[in-house]
């Protein structure tokens, strides 16, 4: 299956991490949404999200590091420029972590700060975006 995902990441404290060639960056305690896509495994993308250890090869995965998740979405057969257009409805609805998980495109981000998670998820929904518990992918 192929689509783009949806993670819903908690930082559980106020944190300054090292995001790859990004270098050092100030992260606010709460909840971060991360839009991606898969265009040959869904599945497997998202399962290698899930995992702590692994080496690093996108942004996501020096973040995800220090992060919980806490839910996962998709959109099943949504085509690679959908993500995009998702990136930018959520940069105008939530704080962007600019050139975060975009150095493929000319989007600001593909990184969504917000202290509330139920406003995430209603965006995300509103998206046409389908929750997946972990392991039910």
């Amino acid at each position: 299956m192929r689509g783009i995902y949806a993670l819903i990441l908690f930082l559980p404290e106020n944190k300054q991490i090292h995001i790859g060639a990004l270098g050092k960056i100030d992260f606010r305690k709460g909840f971060y949404c991360y839009i991606g896509s898969a265009q040959n495994n869904l599945e497997k993308r998202i399962q290698r999200h899930l995992k702590l250890k692994k080496k690093k090869k996108w942004h996501i995965d020096y973040f995800r590091e220090h992060t919980e998740v806490k839910a996962i979405f998709i959109k099943r057969n949504a085509k690679k420029e959908e993500e995009c257009k998702s990136a930018k409805v959520l940069g105008e609805l939530f704080i962007p972590v600019l050139h975060f998980g975009c150095s493929d495109c000319l989007c600001k981000a593909h990184l969504f700060y917000s202290p509330n998670f139920m406003h995430l998820k209603k965006a995300l929904v509103s998206l046409g975006f389908e929750e997946y518990g972990m392991g039910k992918v």
